[in-house]
């Protein structure tokens, strides 16, 4: 009616007033745009605020979940990788075994000899890469991390560094990851690796054996190797990249906990659900009963496993009695260097470090 009255009025020759009618409309809409979008938003913004404090009462009461997230065995990176054919990924002088640690558990088996057999390898079969362990060539066996499977970038890139300083490289899935059958745990881990040692050492003779783990492999290398010393059969060295001190240490550290790292009950919510589920990785606990030759290594720019938790397991394995005979280094990699948490294998250094250090891991050297 407004709007007819004034349309008559600018026909009756008067001079009309500014018409607001549309504006007020479109100031009207305007407005009615922005309550739908602030609602829209505060209603985004409550359910993650929801979700933020159902995640902790979640994990407190479903353990299997915290369990799931440090294993991470369900991501399987790279995809679509026949971890049957080694040599897809590069590795022609690697042959593929299954090993049986356990009733109704298989552990899917890399074995890669010393580069300089690259030639001799190509058709040769499984007995042929078992009776290759008894040559004179030292043997390391590879315990990876989280996440990924044995065939892995970061981890095959290691691999032909360390095939072509001339070691054997023995390596692994753990149960649950990869083509590997059965169930993740620490236990089962551990036993895995015990079982492949064990194997390796039936077939290896005298040569030396090196056991060397990576990130959350180093939880299980250290378990491994205190339970060798105790049956006083030690390996040879132990080589230690990017460790931590014990799991709940590291669950604090890890990146992904920063957003709950000052959540109002942070170590019962997230950290005893860890212990609950007997996951322990206790590496500054094991490295007090070890007695063999160990070497750290470390970027400084990790940002999985914090520099720092690398440096405080020197501090605790070096002044430690069971290592008063034995050799213990600590070599870190200056953050310009970009190796981050698991390129150390590009280090132009790591061949010499390696060189020196298990040239003097015999018993009897100084610290």
């Amino acid at each position: 009616a407004d709007c007819r009255l004034k349309q008559n009025l600018r026909l009756a020759g008067k001079r009309p007033a500014e018409p607001r009618c549309a504006a007020d409309a479109g100031m009207k809409r305007a407005l009615g745009r922005r309550k739908g979008l602030w609602f829209r938003l505060r209603k985004i913004l409550l359910c993650i605020l929801g979700l933020y404090v159902a995640i902790p009462f979640l994990i407190k009461l479903c353990p299997g979940i915290q369990a799931k997230l440090i294993f991470l065995n369900f991501v399987r990176v790279p995809y679509f990788i026949d971890l049957k054919k080694p040599q897809d990924q590069g590795l022609n002088h690697t042959c593929n075994y299954y090993l049986e640690p356990e009733e109704d558990v298989t552990i899917g088996v890399w074995h890669t000899v010393p580069a300089v057999w690259w030639k001799d390898a190509q058709g040769k079969d499984q007995i042929w890469y078992e009776d290759a362990l008894a040559s004179s060539h030292p043997i390391i066996l590879y315990l990876h991390g989280n996440a990924g499977t044995r065939g892995g970038d970061h981890r095959v890139e290691l691999y032909k560094v360390l095939s072509s300083l001339g070691y054997h490289v023995v390596t692994f899935d753990y149960r649950g990851w990869g083509d590997s059958v059965g169930t993740p745990s620490e236990r089962g881990m551990t036993y895995d690796a015990l079982h492949v040692f064990d194997w390796i050492k039936a077939r290896s003779g005298d040569n030396p054996v090196y056991i060397w783990g990576h990130s959350l492999g180093t939880g299980v290398a250290t378990n491994l190797v205190r339970r060798l010393c105790e049956r006083e059969t030690p390996p040879d060295a132990l080589i230690l990249e990017s460790p931590f001190t014990n799991i709940r240490e590291e669950a604090k550290s890890h990146p992904f906990s920063v957003i709950y790292r000052y959540f109002p009950g942070f170590d019962w919510f997230f950290l005893d659900p860890i212990t609950s589920s007997g996951i322990k990785f206790a590496n500054d606990e094991n490295v007090k009963h070890i007695s063999c030759s160990l070497l750290i290594l470390h970027a400084e720019d990790d940002p999985v496993v914090p520099f720092q938790l690398g440096r405080k397991l020197y501090n605790i394995a070096a002044p430690s009695r069971s290592f008063r005979d034995f050799k213990v280094q600590f070599i870190p990699f200056h953050s310009d260097l970009g190796y981050r948490h698991k390129y150390i294998y590009k280090s132009p250094e790591l061949p010499r470090i390696l060189r020196e250090f298990l040239g003097k891991s015999e018993p009897g050297r100084q610290h």
